[in-house]
């Protein structure tokens, strides 16, 4: 947390409006994209922005600066999910252990990013394959790789053992790799 969004805290659990309209601004594309991809929907995705806003401003004052300020934006904004989704909660929660062995070493996400994203039509691609994902892995993966979380932050975030968010995340990869496979090869044949 840099020492400027701290002073916005501190002055926003303090009452000040125009410091927590500061932090809004600063957070509430984050927390909207998060939403969107969960919910898949731009209205229902833009009242849980909202949503998580008025709830961070009630709770404010019981912050304490534990977690990174993002983190606990994105506590609030999947519990909302949850709310919204309760099938998403009971899937996360399976995904088990169970494959903790095949983990690769690093925690980097594809091997290399700009590399990844070049061209319109891997973007595109991409996109369509991450909006095929199950939604849990969908969530996973867009708090590890769009909003750039650790593990822990995410095993924080979303109230899950850490082996369960590695062993998500594991798997959505997996799932992401072979529908991009299975994209690349309809494209071809066309």
């Amino acid at each position: 947390m840099s020492a400027t969004e701290t002073t916005l805290i501190q002055r926003a659990q303090k009452g000040d409006h125009d410091a927590f309209s500061a932090l809004v601004d600063a957070h509430q594309r984050y927390i909207y994209n998060l939403a969107l991809r969960v919910v898949k929907d731009e209205n229902e995705a833009l009242d849980l922005t909202q949503e998580t806003f008025v709830r961070a401003w009630t709770a404010l004052p019981n912050f304490k600066g534990q977690s990174q300020f993002r983190t606990w934006l994105y506590r609030i904004v999947t519990n909302l999910c949850y709310n919204r989704l309760p099938n998403l909660r009971r899937s996360l929660n399976d995904l088990g252990d169970d494959v903790l062995e095949y983990l690769p070493e690093t925690d980097s996400g594809f091997e290399d990013p700009a590399r990844e994203f070049e061209s319109n039509e891997t973007r595109s691609q991409v996109e369509q394959a991450m909006q095929d994902l199950d939604e849990n892995y969908r969530l996973l993966l867009t708090l590890r790789y769009q909003n750039e979380l650790s593990y822990e932050e995410i095993a924080s975030t979303l109230n899950l053992p850490l082996g369960t968010v590695k062993t998500g995340i594991f798997r959505a990869k997996a799932q992401l790799r072979n529908t991009l496979a299975t994209l690349e090869d309809s494209w071809i044949t066309v």
